[in-house]
């Protein structure tokens, strides 16, 4: 059997493909009563570690089309959760921020993701852990 296959003849591809969507459907879950898409709170989650980012770059971050990200960043900035700001140094770019009202969503975000985390992580010893991260890691460097 190739390095690339385990039990069950699944590919590492979607083993981690289902991983992940397992993550995101527990996570949309727990997140449902707060009133935002998985796609917003991505673009939030994104702004809480790099505020000021220029929209085009924060797009390529998410992985997904300027004019996705636009509609996403319209919805949040009538929601006040977000604002642009000219780029002083790029007239034609605008730089993202977040606003004071999204500083709850934020701490609620990562209290889910910390439940989240701690649900999948069930079973796994620390330096299980600490490995797996490693290894996951490895592999994204491997790109």
């Amino acid at each position: 059997m190739s390095a690339v296959k385990k039990a069950n003849d699944q590919s590492l591809g979607l083993l981690i493909h289902d991983v992940a969507r397992l993550l995101r459907y527990d996570f949309d879950k727990r997140s449902s009563n707060l009133g935002l898409t998985r796609s917003r709170w991505s673009v939030l989650a994104r702004l809480s570690d790099r505020g000021g980012i220029q929209q085009q770059e924060l797009a390529k971050l998410l992985d997904i089309k300027p004019i996705t990200l636009t509609r996403h960043l319209d919805r949040l900035e009538s929601d006040g959760l977000i604002e642009r700001r000219n780029d002083p140094e790029d007239r034609r770019a605008n730089r993202i921020y977040l606003t004071s009202k999204a500083k709850p969503f934020i701490g609620q975000l990562r209290k889910i993701g910390q439940e989240v985390q701690k649900q999948a992580l069930i079973g796994i010893s620390k330096k299980e852990e600490d490995h797996l991260y490693e290894l996951l890691k490895t592999i994204r460097s491997n790109f």
